[in-house]
């Protein structure tokens, strides 16, 4: 059974999370790509705490292609550390997943 993802990042600006969401979208890293924000976002940064506005991506995919999807999220994404963190999916739509599993090819 193919095991399924979400993947997760934050940018600071819409036009980049646009670039990342489209990017992956064409190159068939992802099935979907939502988008929400922006968010606020507070955390340590340089021995500081910082709070920013983000834009938050959601990522549909497979756990196989994980590390090539991490490679072209990283090789577009403006910060020096994104955060980039997978979660399992567990349980979904049979014919939602099945949609996945057809449009990653």
């Amino acid at each position: 059974m193919e095991e399924y993802i979400q993947v997760f990042t934050t940018t600071e600006k819409e036009e980049d999370a646009k670039k990342i969401a489209k990017t992956i979208v064409e190159e068939r890293l992802a099935a979907c790509v939502q988008i929400l924000g922006p968010i606020t976002s507070t955390y340590w940064w340089e021995e500081s705490i910082e709070t920013s506005k983000e834009w938050l991506l959601f990522i549909k995919s497979k756990k196989s292609m994980y590390e090539e999807l991490e490679k072209a999220i990283k090789s577009i994404h403006p910060y020096q550390v994104p955060e980039i963190i997978a979660v399992p999916v567990t349980a979904g739509s049979k014919d939602y997943l099945e949609w996945i599993k057809k449009e990653l090819g």
